[in-house]
């Protein structure tokens, strides 16, 4: 199997050779960078399975660069910063990173964190030759080979991972009430403790996504518990 590649973008000299050491001694193939032209050279030259991404970057920092990618790119993205507030956290995720890690960390937490996500993909592909083809609710079409939303109007919603994985778990289990920590289990994410705002901010950005012409998302609340998909699903 080829050694997935992790691209580093970083501009602290000192920690940037520390990680791009520990991943390259846990199997990874590592491409550093040090500013937003040497990450856009980087991805111009080679597939990049995960992208590592500092927040505070000289000229544009870490907040616009997965802005820039997302427009381009599915590919995850792991924010690492010094700015450990619930507010700095949800305005990533909801900018479309898959996973948030605080400044000091481990770099055996890291590694951990980016198998999680390579682990995730690989589940995906499997469900491609599996029994999940296609998913159909009030109008929309769920296509797992494709991982690809449709609206009603045949529209095609674009996701991030993380939002397709949180919605393809409420598409398996449809009215029935979820607890937000196995959310997180059946999802396959890291995105912190449950005790955190990560599987709202998910939430929130799917019933955006899955509002139809001022319609609602069927996405509720039951307070105290979890969420229930309460629209009638049918496979196909």
């Amino acid at each position: 199997m080829t050694a997935p590649n992790v691209l580093i973008v970083e501009d602290d000299p000192a920690l940037r050779t520390l990680v791009m050491r520990s991943l390259q001694q846990n199997g990874f193939n590592v491409r550093p960078a040090g500013s937003a032209p040497e990450m856009w050279n980087i991805m111009t030259e080679l597939p990049v399975d995960v992208v590592v991404l500092d927040i505070m970057l000289p000229g544009t920092n870490g907040l616009d660069l997965c802005r820039q990618i997302r427009q381009k790119s599915d590919v995850p993205i792991i924010f690492v910063s010094a700015k450990a507030a619930e507010v700095d956290r949800v305005v990533g995720l909801e900018l479309g990173a898959d996973d948030y890690l605080t400044k000091p960390f481990d770099t055996r937490e890291l590694i951990a964190r980016i198998r999680a996500i390579l682990r995730r993909g690989r589940m995906d592909r499997q469900h491609e030759g599996g029994g999940r083809r296609e998913a159909h609710f009030d109008g929309w079409t769920i296509n797992f080979p494709r991982r690809e939303v449709t609206s009603p109007t045949n529209a095609v919603v674009d996701l991030t991972g993380a939002e397709f994985d949180l919605l393809a778990s409420f598409i398996d289990n449809p009215q029935r009430v979820i607890a937000r920590e196995r959310l997180i289990e059946l999802s396959r994410t890291r995105l912190g403790d449950s005790s955190d705002r990560s599987v709202d901010v998910l939430i929130s950005r799917l019933r955006r996504k899955l509002s139809h012409k001022g319609g609602k998302a069927p996405i509720v609340t039951v307070r105290g518990i979890g969420y229930m998909f309460s629209a009638e699903v049918e496979r196909v």
